[in-house]
């Protein structure tokens, strides 16, 4: 009986669907790992807060609605003098780990993984992503003004770049498993997968762009993460909202007022950060003490307003429930970008989302306050201008407003303003193009090192050599006879913008190449240049068709 082969070679998957599912099958597990780690640094982050800020200090923050405390609080009275120094003490502890284990793990995280995308293959030190969780949790429980985004970024691209080089996988499998790891961990952590799958697209580019390729990997991911994440600790989003809406198109005026106000805020958190970060470069002290130094200065500002230290979620929490007022909303917006700026820039570690968001719900809620005084006939409502501008902020100072839209959405649970946020975020993208909080990020696809390579080859694949030739192109084709002497040749080379010429026989049929290098090489033999002939310099000619 005669087998036919066809009809089961059909069936059987091909290499590219099997190169696919066996790409999936690691993003899952990228995303099994990213939401074990997500776990595991958010028990550091509330333990280092409970031992530091509760023990120590006495100093209870408020937590956002979707997330209880691990930890019971202890019995301790607030001691506002131990703030002065616990961010300092938190310094002391950090630099020195920093420095002499892992020097990437300082700063804001974010900026190495897309340096690592962009410029190292997307190569992650294995030792990284432990230290960064040990020494973030250290910063912020301390009272350090920072956020989660950084440290589980860093933490799960980390392993997805692990994975990769364990594997012995190619750099372009290696930097989407790492893109895929940013995206889970980011999505766990912070309650929204949706929003983590596409930041990891997103915020490499300043512009609108996106590493198109990286978002299936990046969904499937941060899925995963997420739901191995809200096993541990619940599927309630961070925060919990009341029922704000929009229903009133006049309310568009007051968004806009909106959206200069975190443009602003924006520009000034970057100016702020970038600002304090190159003035600790300047001094001259050994880097361990640095973050030591910055903490002092959180101290001084967190004895005085202890709402601009530590996450600060408790405070965007109380904006939605109308619990704070436009004063202390207004002074932790502009205390904050100083406290991020000494605690992340002076070499500490840990996000700049965080904060990012904490100070655009500030200064929404306290901009809400007052133009629902000045406003009445818009019918404002504070709470929905906290939310907005958390979005608002951090679109305008990342230059990632697609993925914020979902993010904020996801983080509280609240659907409802996605038009006033679309409005606010793109908006204040537009305002602040030129200036952004990760300084790693490329203009975009085509400024991107992984990517020249690829788009030279589709260009040059739809160019014919017909179209070189042609006027419009690069002008009408100039020949040489084989007969031509040294003048002839050099008057041509030298009033010419081509660099070889075609040599011809009596005939008109092409039978060899003469270049500017071979005319160069004999214009300084005297007794030569008047017997030299084209014939006598070409090569052997290289043929392509009209078509090719």
């Amino acid at each position: 009986m005669r087998i036919h082969w066809a009809p089961l070679r059909k069936a059987l998957p091909t290499t590219a669907v099997r190169d696919l599912w066996r790409m999936l099958s690691l993003c899952a597990i990228v995303g099994i790992v990213a939401g074990l780690g997500a776990i595991a640094f958010y028990v550091m982050l509330d333990g280092a807060r409970w031992f530091f800020l509760e023990y120590l200090a006495g100093y209870h923050p408020h937590p956002p609605g979707g997330e209880a405390p691990l930890f019971a609080p202890p019995a301790t009275e607030f001691r506002r003098w131990v703030l002065l120094f616990l961010p300092a003490l938190g310094g002391l502890i950090v630099g020195p780990i920093v420095y002499w284990l892992a020097p990437e793990a300082e700063g804001h995280g974010t900026d190495a993984a897309i340096d690592s995308y962009h410029n190292k293959g997307g190569r992650v030190r294995g030792r990284v992503p432990l230290i960064k969780a040990l020494v973030s949790a250290i910063t912020i429980g301390t009272g350090g003004s920072a956020g989660r985004e950084g440290p589980i970024a860093q933490i799960g691209s980390g392993f997805g770049s692990q994975l990769a080089s364990w594997l012995k996988l190619r750099p372009h499998e290696r930097r989407i498993l790492m893109a895929a790891g940013m995206a889970a961990g980011v999505g766990a952590i912070f309650h929204a997968p949706l929003a983590g799958a596409l930041f990891a697209a997103e915020v490499f580019y300043r512009e609108l762009d996106l590493e198109y390729e990286v978002i299936v990997p990046a969904v499937i991911s941060s899925v995963v993460a997420y739901s191995v994440f809200s096993l541990a600790f619940g599927w309630e989003p961070l925060f919990i909202t009341p029922k704000f809406v929009f229903n009133q198109p006049l309310q568009l005026v007051p968004y806009l007022i909106l959206a200069l106000v975190v443009a602003a805020g924006a520009a000034m958190y970057t100016k702020t950060f970038y600002g304090v970060r190159d003035m600790f470069l300047r001094i001259r002290i050994p880097p361990h003490f640095k973050p030591a130094l910055g903490g002092l200065v959180v101290g001084v500002i967190g004895y005085f307003l202890p709402e601009a230290i530590g996450t600060g979620y408790g405070l965007v929490q109380q904006a939605f429930d109308g619990h704070a007022g436009v004063w202390l909303l207004m002074a932790v917006g502009v205390g904050k970008m100083v406290t991020t700026a000494f605690s992340v820039g002076s070499g500490g570690s840990g996000g700049v989302f965080g904060p990012a968001i904490v100070i655009g719900g500030a200064l929404g809620g306290g901009t809400g306050l007052i133009l629902a005084d000045l406003m009445p006939w818009a019918q404002v409502q504070p709470g929905a201008f906290a939310l907005v501008g958390m979005a608002g902020f951090f679109a305008a100072a990342a230059n990632t407003p697609i993925s914020t839209i979902i993010m904020v959405s996801e983080m509280t649970g609240n659907y409802h303003l996605l038009v006033p946020s679309m409005w606010v975020c793109f908006i204040g993208f537009m305002l602040c193009k030129r200036c952004t909080i990760y300084e790693k990020q490329l203009a975009t696809r085509f400024d991107a090192p992984v990517h020249t390579g690829h788009m030279m080859k589709v260009v040059l694949q739809r160019i014919k050599v017909a179209h070189l030739v042609e006027d419009g192109g690069l002008g009408k084709l100039t020949t040489l006879r084989e007969d031509a002497d040294m003048a002839s040749m050099s008057e041509l080379f030298f009033n010419n913008e081509h660099s070889s010429f075609p040599v011809l026989d009596r005939d008109g049929k092409l039978v060899s190449v003469v270049s500017y290098r071979d005319l160069w090489s004999v214009v300084d033999q005297q007794d030569l240049s008047s017997i030299v002939l084209a014939a006598d310099l070409a090569h052997e000619p290289f043929t392509i068709e009209k078509d090719d």
